[in-house]
């Protein structure tokens, strides 16, 4: 013979219960849909030279194929990409911890990759840019932007990521400052969204 346990509980108990609910990850979230696919900005004729048409043309190629923009341009994140800041960078960053797990997680605000020297990659070499695309390395090195997507750019040839590079130079550059990154446990001041893949227990 089974029994089945009842528990019984009072108004009190009832509200005790629920000042002790748990942390629910998803109330200070709201559900967006992200642009995927944004045609890359133009290159601009007077930022190269004519024998480097067909390799501006290629990078514009992949630039756009690889969806750089999606993150890399400000409002993309959130469904709605502003004009005139394609690749200029984001105001919205991507949580890299759990969300789920932890209130305040590390966040990266996408950088921007125009060719602006004060706020963008034009101060860069063309060696730093192409090990930014292959390695997710900071100008000076440091290494794995963990929410880019660089261990498939790795396998990139030479060529491609040249071609990346002297596309991203042919652009205009904007000026657009996005935040700086934020550590776990410290509270971002500027939104942010979160990807990630979770299997069941």
């Amino acid at each position: 013979m089974s029994f089945r346990k009842l528990i019984v509980l009072t108004p009190a108990a009832l509200l005790a219960c629920a000042a002790d609910a748990p942390y629910d990850p998803l109330e200070d979230y709201v559900e967006v849909e992200a642009t995927t696919v944004l045609d890359a900005p133009p290159a601009s004729p007077g930022r190269y030279a004519p024998q480097y048409a067909e390799q501006v043309e290629r990078g514009e190629y992949l630039v756009e194929l690889l969806g750089c923009g999606a993150c890399h341009t400000d409002g993309a994140l959130l469904g709605a990409p502003e004009p005139g800041l394609s690749l200029a960078g984001s105001r919205t960053g991507i949580a890299w911890s759990n969300p789920l797990g932890e209130r305040n997680p590390g966040v990266v605000y996408p950088s921007n990759i125009t060719s602006d020297v004060e706020t963008g990659i034009g101060g860069w070499s063309d060696r730093e840019i192409a090990n930014a695309i292959r390695f997710g390395a900071g100008r000076h090195g440091t290494g794995g932007i963990r929410v880019m997507p660089w261990p498939g750019y790795a396998r990139m040839t030479d060529d491609d990521v040249d071609a990346m590079v002297a596309y991203l130079r042919s652009i205009e550059p904007v000026r657009h400052r996005v935040p700086d990154n934020v550590e776990p446990g410290r509270r971002a001041t500027e939104p942010f969204v979160y990807f990630g893949i979770y299997q069941s227990r």
